[in-house]
């Protein structure tokens, strides 16, 4: 079946744009302060508002991508996805601008239908390589969001943003139906059954073990984003917002350097991309903590930490993916959720360690939770000295034929929740 380069592209688009919904908002919340009066208190709640809703979609919606035909489902996501976007465009209060955030929020999680989709399309030995692929478009999304909104919203202010977003939407949906096949699966489960799949993931190790890697993964990367105009708006720089928001393009350049992580796990090299990812990532705040002196290091930093963070993502999904092909949804959504809880731990606490230890005690905290990381990866590898070094485990689907998975040091895992057709 295989997934060929065309596909690849438009599953990276749909997560660029999706992902943007959610972040587009950073850059231009003065401007949406001042056209709607809503007072500084606030403003956090314009970015949270689609995070709430990113966080209640990953578990109540991705699980459908394991029962339904997924090209209807990311395309009807994608849709109401831009309903949301329109919704924020036409806001004439602080309420409705919310309640479209929320909705778009909501259902931007397509980006991990698609992911799975994706990695369910995709042959054994090329799954790593797609996933690497595929998730450069969420860093696009994440990261270019900022510059792309900045600029919008300077020639046309903050609604023409989400106008956009809007338009990419609907033009992506109907790519989806036009170019993707119907999604056939032998099985179908119920939504109960799906539910009580995701909530067994959370039994198994090492499901567990990335899901934690991933929390304080993303939780160094939130406290990087979510605090860097900080300092760079401070003396002695006191760069604008289009100017910080170029730092965005480093960080993409950073990232995108990364998709090569997925022909790495592919090869087998997971356990040592995800040990050696994570020490960079540490590194990196050496770099960054400099930003009051050396805008340079900080650049580097950025670069860095973004190659580090997408090593790690892709390494974790390709490798809690293969034990599953089956329910690639219930897995992605389930292990997003560390995701998004360690990106709102990182946003929360880099803010409130700046105010009591300037940008020095943000790059403490961001090179702590680095190293947390770091511990549970290590303390994976230990607990799996028993076993050999590389080994075939069959998945436990319930699905026959299903592929068997290449596992190194730290890898081991098992399918201890699964369904059959019969219920």
């Amino acid at each position: 079946m295989g997934l060929p380069v065309s596909r690849r592209m438009l599953f990276a688009a749909i997560c660029a744009v999706a992902v943007a919904s959610i972040y587009a908002a950073q850059p231009v919340l003065a401007q949406i302060r001042s056209d709607l009066g809503m007072p500084d208190a606030h403003l956090g709640w314009v970015v949270a508002a689609g995070q709430l809703g990113y966080l209640a979609g990953l578990a109540v919606l991705v699980p459908l991508g394991d029962m339904v035909d997924r090209r209807k489902l990311v395309a009807g996501h994608l849709l109401l996805t831009a309903v949301g976007a329109g919704l924020a465009a036409t806001a004439a209060q602080a309420w409705a601008l919310f309640a479209g955030l929320v909705v778009a929020g909501l259902f931007a999680v397509v980006v991990q239908t698609t992911v799975a989709y994706a990695a369910a399309l995709s042959e054994p030995e090329e799954r790593g390589r797609n996933l690497g692929a595929v998730t450069s478009g969420v860093v696009v999304g994440i990261l270019g969001a900022r510059v792309a909104a900045g600029g919008l919203a300077a020639m046309w202010g903050w609604r023409s943003v989400y106008i956009v977003l809007a338009v990419l939407l609907v033009v992506l949906a109907f790519l989806v139906l036009k170019t993707l096949p119907p999604d056939t699966r032998a099985e179908h489960a119920t939504y109960r059954q799906v539910l009580t799949s995701l909530g067994g993931l959370f039994r198994e190790r090492l499901f567990v073990t990335r899901g934690l890697i991933a929390f304080f993964l993303f939780a160094s990367f939130g406290t990087l984003w979510s605090g860097l105009a900080l300092p760079l708006a401070a003396e002695p720089w006191h760069l604008s917002t289009a100017e910080i928001g170029l730092f965005g393009v480093a960080g993409l350049a950073g990232a995108l350097g990364a998709a090569r992580a997925g022909r790495w796990a592919d090869a087998g090299f997971t356990s040592a991309v995800t040990g050696g990812a994570l020490a960079l990532l540490a590194v990196s705040w050496l770099a960054i903590g400099q930003a009051p002196w050396s805008l340079w290091l900080v650049i580097i930093g950025v670069i860095v930490l973004d190659f580090a963070v997408q090593a790690v993502h892709v390494s974790n999904q390709h490798l809690l993916t293969m034990p599953h092909p089956q329910r690639t949804s219930s897995v992605i959504g389930g292990y997003m959720i560390f995701y998004s809880l360690g990106s709102a731990l990182g946003a929360t606490a880099t803010t409130t360690a700046f105010a009591g230890a300037g940008w020095t005690g943000s790059s403490i905290l961001g090179a702590v939770f680095a190293v947390c990381a770091l511990v549970v990866w290590a303390c994976g590898r230990l607990g799996d000295q028993s076993y050999p070094r590389t080994r075939w485990l069959s998945s436990k689907s319930s699905i026959s034929g299903a592929p068997k998975v290449r596992r190194g040091p730290g890898e081991t895992g098992s399918s201890c929740c699964h369904w059959s057709s019969s219920g």
